[in-house]
């Protein structure tokens, strides 16, 4: 169960390389749900519990990458 939950992890993680045409931010917010989800399906939480750790984990990537973004040369 563990192999195949890092397997998704990797494979939601790679799919991210692939996105070029989004913002920091939303790129970030992928990477963070993906974390998020990952982290407490491996630690075992209940599927609720994953959904919400995916759902913050989105929300604080989009924070991040928006403060990225935010202070990035390219929009100075």
């Amino acid at each position: 169960m563990q192999t195949m939950t890092v397997t998704l992890l990797l494979a939601a993680m790679g799919l991210c390389g692939g996105c070029d045409n989004l913002s920091t931010p939303q790129k970030t917010a992928i990477g963070g749900a993906a974390l998020g989800t990952g982290i407490a399906a491996v630690a075992g939480a209940p599927f609720a519990a994953v959904v919400g750790a995916g759902l913050i984990g989105g929300a604080v990537g989009y924070l991040g990458g928006e403060a990225i973004q935010s202070n990035s040369l390219e929009t100075r």
